[in-house]
C-alpha cells in the first residue's frame, strides 16, 4: 500500500501515530490564573543534553481557550510546565485526564492524582511519577495545520523517585508508551547496545 496523506489513506482509522511508535507519554502539568491542570500528549520527546531541553506538541483547541488547549494556554501565561512519566498502575488516571474539561477544572483532582508542587518553578506536577521534569518554556512553534503547536522547553529541575534508582541507572519497573488508535505498551524488556567506536 502506498498512499499521499492530502489525499486520504482509505483506511478505516489513520495510521500516521501507529506507525511513528511507540512513543513516550507527557503528562503535562500547568499552573495559571484560572488554577492548575494536568493533561497527556502523546507527540512528545527529548531533544538536547546541553542544556537539557524536551518537547511536546498539541494538536486540536477547545472552544473555551480560541486557538488552543488549556496546556497551552497556561504555559503561554506561566513560561513554565511539567511532564511527569505515567507509571503504569496510574493509566486510567491518565486517560481520565484527557476528558475535554472546561477551562478552569483542576484534573488532578478530576482524575484523583495527587500533586505536589515543583522546586524551580510555580507549576504542579503528579506527586508519585516515576520522574518528573520541570520546564521552563523556551518557544511556543506553530505547526502546519489548524491548532498545532510544538511547545519547546529547557529543563530546570529533574525529580526521580528512588525506587526508580538502580546501581545508579533511571530503571523504573516500565515505561508506558502510546502506540496508536487505543493501543498502549508497558516495555519491560530492555537490552544493551554498544556503538560503534567514536560514535
Amino acid at each position: 500500500m502506498f498512499y499521499r496523506p492530502a489525499e486520504g489513506h482509505g483506511l478505516p482509522h489513520n495510521p500516521f501515530n501507529a506507525i511513528v511508535a511507540p512513543r513516550p507519554i507527557a503528562w503535562v502539568g500547568t499552573r495559571g490564573a484560572m488554577g492548575d491542570n494536568l493533561a497527556p500528549y502523546s507527540f512528545f520527546n527529548a531533544v538536547a543534553y546541553v542544556p537539557p531541553q524536551v518537547m511536546f506538541a498539541s494538536t486540536s483547541a477547545k472552544a473555551d481557550r480560541e486557538d488552543s488547549k488549556d496546556s497551552v494556554a497556561q504555559i503561554r501565561e506561566s513560561g513554565v510546565f511539567s511532564v511527569s512519566l505515567v507509571p503504569l498502575g496510574m493509566i486510567e488516571a491518565m486517560n481520565a485526564s484527557s476528558a475535554p474539561f472546561a477551562a478552569g477544572v483542576d484534573e488532578f483532582a478530576a482524575a484523583g492524582v495527587a500533586k505536589a508542587d515543583c522546586e524551580t518553578i510555580d507549576c504542579p506536577r503528579v506527586a508519585t511519577s516515576y520522574a518528573t521534569l520541570e520546564c521552563r518554556l523556551v518557544q511556543v512553534v506553530p505547526l502546519l495545520g489548524a491548532a498545532n503547536v510544538l511547545v519547546h522547553g529547557e529543563v530546570t529541575g529533574v525529580h526521580i523517585r528512588d525506587d526508580c534508582l538502580l546501581d545508579g541507572r533511571f530503571l523504573p519497573p516500565e515505561r508506558l508508551a502510546r502506540l496508536g488508535y487505543k493501543d498502549y505498551a508497558a516495555v519491560r524488556d530492555l537490552f544493551e547496545l554498544d556503538r560503534p567506536p567514536g560514535a
